[in-house]
């Protein structure tokens, strides 16, 4: 299981970048993010796999298309119970908040094909303790509920 994708933007209601490699702010978010705000919802992730069904569906999608900032590989997300806690590598923690979330009023996916995958299988974390995540990193449930 590991991280495919770290992605990051400036402004709300665009796709993220993908970036080499970003600095997850404990009780925060990810340095440099719109979303960054230190609420329940500081990270987002979503499983390549759930990337790959929507280009079953004819849409041309990749990591940080849906806004999430993790793209994940190996790990089926949006099954994890809230409260579980991830690790990103030796010392990144994370704690699932929420699962899925209301997709918002025009959202492009939803009207290329008719759904799109973030509102029920992207995941929300809290970042309880920060540092440098890269792709390539590995990512592994430290505890379940």
């Amino acid at each position: 299981m590991e991280i495919v994708a770290v992605s990051t933007s400036k402004r709300k209601g665009e796709k993220k970048v993908n970036q080499a490699s970003a600095l997850l702010k404990a009780n925060y978010g990810i340095e440099g993010d719109v979303h960054a705000d230190g609420t329940h919802r500081q990270l987002s992730l979503l499983a390549l796999e759930s990337i790959e069904s929507m280009r079953k569906l004819g849409c041309d999608v990749n990591p940080g298309d849906f806004a999430e900032n993790l793209t994940t590989r190996g790990l089926t997300l949006h099954t994890l119970p809230v409260g579980t806690h991830l690790l990103i590598g030796d010392n990144i923690e994370l704690e699932v908040t929420q699962i899925g979330k209301e997709c918002h009023a025009g959202c492009a996916i939803a009207k290329q094909v008719g759904s799109c995958v973030m509102p029920k299988e992207g995941i929300f974390c809290r970042i309880l303790q920060g540092g440098v995540v890269k792709p390539g990193d590995s990512l592994r449930v430290k505890s379940a509920l």
